[in-house]
């Protein structure tokens, strides 16, 4: 029966090979081609889908009876099912290839809801993208060495060293050092630092911007011979109008000690929309699903724990446990509030901010800012504890929320004002643009583990395919 699926694969092809050609007749001149506006694109695999459809055929006709005899009635019918079945598997697999360009057209037409995650620099008031924000903060602190340069150099200290444990024994051996000089300003062993020992290689060298500290608060490098040896090695070395100075070495030390890491700050990117029946659609950028490498190798313990819990019994606390965590793998969170006259607020959170910072962003931006008003959440939900986290109440990577005012006050201030004016202050709305909030596309896997329909209508999932935050 193989051998007759082949004959009838034979016969498709002869039919479609085009017109024929006597041996005896002179050879035509080949006909032209119409050249092609464009190059064809490759084929692609043959799906799944159909890969099945073809083995189900193959099957059918393997399980009918050999023997042989002409083909009967059957077997044209057979014949002409095998026909049916490849057109069809040729035309859905045109039809596939199709549609998933249409998508990925309109997918290259859309505009993100913001252009990205941009941060301001806490120094300069520079305004940057996300990927830029190191950089800027370091050309920021580079310049500030010619203004303050112990300031500066500490500011390197604790930015640019990640390690805290390894920064905090840093400072507190530096401090201890200025500390000595300081209460025995008379003792001159103290005002030599040996750059080879062992405590300063391992401590204090290894760390970025501590000789710039040292040079700043007054030591400088000298050659000195080892005592005992006639061999000579480099120090640190106290200049000797410091020694004047010693309650600015205190500051010093005393600063040393205190600082933090220089951050630079999110930009909210606030933005006010005119009313839009698309507030509760969201397209965001890469900026907030992109993981940095320690979180990728956290998400790779996560995906092993993962694994050894499937195959184990778990309660409805623990279940909610994990949703939680899935949650915490997002950096940031586009929020959008619509108050009661349809005009939306919109802008840019840490994932990890509690909800008191979206309070206060409302309440700035508010014509009254001691007017009392609530937000609402997906569904109806009061958020009343302004100590929870964003990713800890379902409000990430976005959420449209909803402001409801105190009704009494509002009836009173209503009732005294001459003419009804919107909440917002007059520069805002000033600068409100008209809806330009585009249209979130859902993953194709179709409704997601721990999503509604309701949700899915607002679209606001609790959970999202890893795709979208591992982008790079």
């Amino acid at each position: 029966m193989r051998k007759f699926f082949q004959e009838i694969k034979a016969d498709l092809k002869f039919k479609t090979a085009g017109p024929g050609q006597k041996l005896s007749e002179p050879s035509r001149a080949p006909r032209e081609k119409p050249k092609a506006e464009a190059a064809p694109k490759p084929r692609q695999a043959p799906t799944d889908e159909a890969q099945r459809a073809a083995a189900a055929a193959l099957a059918r006709l393997e399980l009918k009876p050999k023997g042989g005899k002409a083909p009967s009635a059957s077997q044209e019918a057979i014949r002409n099912q095998v026909r049916k079945e490849l057109m069809a598997e040729a035309a859905a697999s045109e039809k596939g290839l199709s549609m998933e360009e249409k998508e990925q057209e309109e997918e290259g037409a859309a505009a993100p809801s913001v252009s990205g995650v941009y941060f301001i620099c806490p120094l300069t008031g520079t305004v940057v993208r996300k990927d830029q924000k190191e950089k800027q903060l370091r050309e920021a602190i580079q310049a500030y060495f010619s203004v303050d340069p112990v300031a500066a150099s500490i500011m390197e200290i604790h930015t640019f060293n990640k390690d805290r444990e390894k920064v905090r024994v840093c400072v507190e051996t530096m401090a201890k050092y200025l500390d000595n000089i300081y209460l025995h300003p008379e003792e001159e062993k103290y005002r030599k630092i040996k750059l080879q020992n062992k405590v300063f290689q391992e401590r204090i060298s290894c760390l970025e911007g501590t000789h710039k500290f040292f040079q700043a608060v007054g030591f400088e490098t000298k050659t000195l011979p080892v005592p005992g040896q006639e061999t000579t090695e480099e120090f640190y070395v106290l200049k000797e109008e410091v020694l004047s100075r010693l309650e600015d070495l205190r500051e010093h030390k005393e600063q040393l000690l205190s600082s933090e890491p220089v951050r630079a700050q999110l930009h909210r990117q606030l933005a006010v929309f005119h009313p839009s029946p698309a507030a509760a659609r969201f397209e965001l950028p890469h900026d907030f699903f992109s993981l940095t490498a320690e979180e990728l190798r956290r998400e790779q313990r996560l995906r092993t724990e993962v694994v050894e819990k499937a195959s184990m019994l778990r309660t409805r606390a623990m279940r909610e446990k994990d949703e939680q965590r899935e949650m915490r793998k997002y950096n940031y969170t586009l929020l959008r509030v619509r108050f009661p006259d349809g005009y939306i607020l919109q802008g840019t959170f840490y994932a990890r901010e509690s909800v008191s910072a979206l309070y206060n962003f409302v309440r700035e931006a508010l014509r009254d800012d001691w007017l009392p008003f609530e937000l609402l959440g997906p569904g109806g939900l009061k958020l009343t504890d302004e100590n929870l986290a964003f990713n800890e109440c379902g409000l990430v990577p976005s959420a449209l929320l909803s402001l409801a005012w105190d009704a009494a006050v509002m009836a009173d201030v209503e009732a005294a004002a001459e003419e009804q004016r919107s909440p917002l202050r007059p520069e805002l709305l000033g600068s409100a643009v008209p809806s330009q909030l585009q249209t979130h596309r859902w993953p194709r896997q179709g409704l997601l583990p721990g999503a509604s329909n309701t949700q899915l209508e607002q679209g606001l999932p609790e959970v999202f395919p890893r795709q979208w935050w591992s982008r790079d």
